[in-house]
């Protein structure tokens, strides 16, 4: 029960990070809600315990 909880509230700050994405005119803003979208999805991984996938998504994208 928690863990749907976690996953709907994680996919939704991911969703909405990502229109900022799109939505933002000013580049920095952008960058910033892509990184955010990047730890949105390891959070993701995490819960789906793919610890790996999550480490080597935060390694190559936001690192």
């Amino acid at each position: 029960m928690i863990t749907s909880l976690l996953f709907y509230a994680f996919s939704l700050v991911l969703v909405l990070s990502a229109l900022g994405v799109i939505t933002s005119r000013n580049p920095v803003h952008s960058a910033l809600f892509l990184v955010l979208a990047f730890v949105q999805s390891a959070t993701l991984w995490l819960l789906l315990e793919a610890e790996f996938l999550a480490v080597v998504l935060v390694l190559v994208y936001v690192g």
